[in-house]
């Protein structure tokens, strides 16, 4: 009886803003409802069928899936060389922690729109050093070809410093007393080290580090909706912006409620497989 004065409080607040938001989420799904009706009309899985056949869902999907392939990587094997170089480094180290760390604590809109001034065909510092390498003048987030990898590296500098603070906390759990024993045993190049006890005993934070990237570029929404809209020709249109188009700007609130719930499904599966995948060959102590 003791423990619930201090457990109720979380607990009330995980139903209210957890638990009754999700299962509103299946009853709208279920629902023609716009926002503005009075009254709310039972659809069954009419907004489901209608999302089978949604060419714009669909690209959505396929966009986010290739931002995450691009971005999940990249991130998390810059954000580990970024943990190994600084902490290996004895000078500015706080400095560069700091660095890098900038962009996660940064207001994400307000960095969205520093990469647009950056990336201007006929302002940005971007373009005027393409000119002065001779290079033809590019716009890159107004053209189909380049706006997705252009936001996916807008993502990869945003995740990477994130990574590189879960990778540092990994490091610092490593015993010095291994690489002694590495060295020992024959492992005197720091490749050799990273090889031998580094990498295999960052096993479990790399499993971590991996969901938690695929999870945040899977969920990228401030980017698009700062910079591109969704364009050119949905290029960029991701499905977290496709639901927000839905719900608040044609006001399809039952619609995009379906769109969420699979969303959420397919989210869930794909975080299950690649924990499933990767958990295999993780070393745990």
């Amino acid at each position: 009886m003791l423990a619930w004065p201090f457990v109720l409080p979380f607990l009330i607040g995980l139903i209210v803003f957890l638990v009754v938001p999700c299962i509103g989420v299946v009853v709208l799904a279920l629902t023609d409802w716009q926002l503005g009706d009075s009254a709310i009309r039972f659809a069954g899985l009419k907004n489901f069928v209608q999302l089978i056949s949604d060419d714009v869902f669909r690209r959505s999907f396929t966009n986010t899936m290739l931002y995450a392939a691009m971005v999940t990587p990249v991130s998390v094997v810059l954000g580990l060389w970024l943990a190994v170089t600084v902490e290996r480094s004895s000078i500015g180290r706080a400095f560069f922690r700091s660095a890098f760390f900038l962009p996660v604590v940064s207001t994400t809109v307000a960095m969205a729109v520093v990469w647009e001034f950056l990336l201007h065909p006929a302002l940005g510092p971007v373009n005027a050093l393409m000119s002065l390498m001779g290079l033809p003048r590019h716009v890159f987030l107004n053209d189909v070809r380049t706006v997705l990898p252009t936001l996916a590296a807008i993502g990869i500098w945003e995740n990477a410093g994130y990574n590189m603070v879960l990778f540092i906390a990994g490091l610092k759990a490593i015993p010095n007393d291994l690489y002694d024993a590495a060295a020992v045993d024959g492992a005197e190049r720091p490749w050799e080290r990273f090889w031998t006890v580094t990498l295999p005993l960052l096993g479990p934070t790399l499993l971590f580090v991996i969901i938690i990237s695929f999870l945040r570029s899977f969920r990228v929404f401030e980017t698009v909706a700062s910079i591109t809209q969704g364009g050119p020709q949905f290029a960029s249109e991701v499905v977290l912006y496709t639901i927000y188009r839905e719900g608040f700007v044609y006001f399809h609130v039952g619609y995009a409620s379906a769109l969420t719930v699979v969303f959420v499904a397919l989210l869930l599966i794909l975080t299950v497989v690649k924990f499933r995948l990767i958990d295999r060959s993780v070393h745990y102590q």
